[in-house]
């Protein structure tokens, strides 16, 4: 442990950095709580911390409780990357057991943020894949996973571009269902393959909010029970879009 404590200032700005980068990477509530406690604890200090969806709001107390850093971040839309998540634990162990100091954990910080994302293309074809396998899954053949396949990369495409242009995440996920749910509804309508309501019914379970409703449930049973509903909602928000790229799917081709 350390006993020389570094600048309060410093530690309050790389606790609030780390909690948004968890937040913003798919970590659970409790997650993020026991991370920056564990390094608040490793640098020397004790904190009280509020977690809402969206900002993170950190106060560093002095044994004598004295007030040393109090400060407000507002955390970026919520994403998924497993890698920055299990490379902050790690690094919240290193600051506990090993000392690390402020200076040591920007500069792991910073690699954690570089870290290449896998190219565009394998993430397309994967993901393809998998709505493939989902199709075989339900009983569905050759013709109409290549279906499902074809219809997850242009949705999962759509969804990207819409992204990069900024429109709201949930007006995003619709795009891509209705895209997804467009090229599989055509190979339903002209009976392509012997079961093509396979490949329709499988080609947007990509979009599933799996990662939202998980926290969700973990976060109510920590007790974090408005982190908890505004997950569950935005999960709901989520599949409510996906139902609605559908429904205009359906409502186009009259099936």
């Amino acid at each position: 442990m350390n006993i020389l404590k570094e600048d309060a200032q410093l530690v309050g700005a790389i606790l609030l950095d780390v909690g948004a980068s968890l937040m913003s990477s798919g970590a659970s509530t409790h997650r993020t709580r026991i991370t920056l406690e564990r390094m608040a604890k490793g640098l020397g200090y004790g904190i009280e911390l509020l977690i809402t969806q969206r900002a993170l709001m950190l106060t560093i107390i002095e044994k004598d409780q004295q007030y040393l850093f109090s400060r407000l971040k507002r955390t970026s839309p919520h994403g998924v990357n497993f890698r920055v998540v299990s490379g902050i634990s790690h690094l919240s162990w290193n600051v506990y057991e090993q000392d690390w100091t402020v200076a040591q954990i920007t500069e792991e910080l910073l690699r954690l943020k570089s870290l290449p994302h896998y190219p565009r293309l394998i993430i397309l074809g994967m993901v393809g894949l998998a709505g493939a396998a989902f199709c075989r899954i339900f009983g569905g053949g050759y013709t109409e996973m290549t279906v499902a396949f074809i219809a997850t990369v242009a949705g999962l495409f759509v969804r990207q571009e819409a992204t990069k242009v900024r429109f709201n995440p949930y007006i995003c996920v619709y795009f891509a269902a209705f895209t997804a749910s467009m090229i599989a509804g055509l190979a339903e309508h002209f009976q392509i393959g012997a079961d093509p309501e396979k490949a329709f019914a499988t080609s947007v379970l990509f979009l599933v909010p799996g990662v939202p409703l998980i926290n969700s449930v973990t976060d109510l049973m920590d007790g974090n029970i408005q982190n908890g509903i505004v997950r569950a909602m935005n999960g709901l928000m989520i599949a409510f879009s996906i139902a609605m790229g559908l429904y205009s799917a359906k409502m186009i081709l009259n099936f």
